[in-house]
This record gives C-alpha cells, structure tokens and sequence, in this order.
C-alpha cells in the first residue's frame, strides 16, 4: 500500500476510502488483480489435490507494469493507458515517502502527500479510458469461475463463458 505511513492530515475516512478506490481500480482494469486470482487458484488447486503445510507452493510473483497488462488487452492504445496507469501508481509510493518519511514541514508535506493522490486519481482516469477502448470494440475480457472452480472467459458482453 502507497499508503503506509500517512500523514494524519490524509488519515480521514472519506480521503482513505476514495485514495484506496481509486488504487483499487487501478489494481484490477491493469490486470494485477486477475494475476494474483490466477496465483490464489493454484494454490486452491494444491489443496484440493490434498498438499498442505510445507508442501504447498506458495506465490511469489513480484508485480510490474508488463505483467499486469499481459494478455489483457486487445487494443494497443488500451494498453498503453494501463500500462501507463500502472506506472503512475507504482510512482506514488515514491512521492508519498519523500511526504510522510522524508519532509518534516507541514506546509511542504501536506502538497506533496496531495499531489500523490492526485496522481493516483489520475491513474484511475487513464484505467477507465483504456476500459472504455476495449468496451467499444466489445473486447473487455472477463474470466468467471465456473461451479466447479474452472476458469472459464469471453470477450463478448453478450455471450457466454467458455
């Protein structure tokens, strides 16, 4: 979390709340969400394969901007605003250390703490308009389980999974 550490003048409920959406959002329209659900159901499968304790093999995917948007998009210009989404987020961290940890001021630190809110709002911006490119070419994938656990996909909104 970017926000580790936050400056109590950003510690509100509605500010923490509308930050983490926005995170939140960026999360799951870059793909990262959808790679950590591919990591939870492997170890899902371990378990129901009857492994448990030290014999599960556990995830250790360290998340990057290529990863996340891999297999995601069909629309390079979609791609390009996910990927640059996942940029600006992963940048925030940054920006949110040098306010919390490194600035001692608080009229120095309360502006460079709100610039990267700004900046993953901004995030979020460029999520929903890589998601609109892929609505509009009736793309957007989506990957449901099945009853049974399998994954299912389609791309179609008006289809059905296979």
């Amino acid at each position: 979390d970017a926000m580790i550490g936050a400056r109590r003048e950003f510690l509100d409920p509605i500010e923490m709340a509308d930050y983490n959406g926005n995170l939140v959002k960026v999360l799951a329209l870059t793909g990262a969400f959808r790679k950590m659900q591919t990591e939870l159901d492997k170890v899902i499968d371990q378990v129901k394969a009857g492994k448990k304790g030290a014999d599960l093999a556990l995830p250790k995917v360290v998340m990057t901007s290529d990863k996340a948007v891999d297999g995601e998009f069909s629309n390079p210009y979609a791609l390009a605003k996910a990927r640059a989404a996942y940029e600006i987020a992963q940048a925030v961290a940054g920006v949110n250390v040098k306010g919390c940890f490194m600035t001692k001021e608080w009229e120095k630190y309360i502006p460079i703490v709100a610039s990267a809110h700004e900046m993953m709002r901004q995030a979020m911006v460029l999520c929903e308009e890589a998601r609109d490119l892929e609505k509009g070419m009736d793309a957007v994938i989506r990957k449901p389980h099945k009853k049974t656990g399998e994954i299912v996909a389609k791309t179609a909104l008006i289809s059905k999974p296979e």
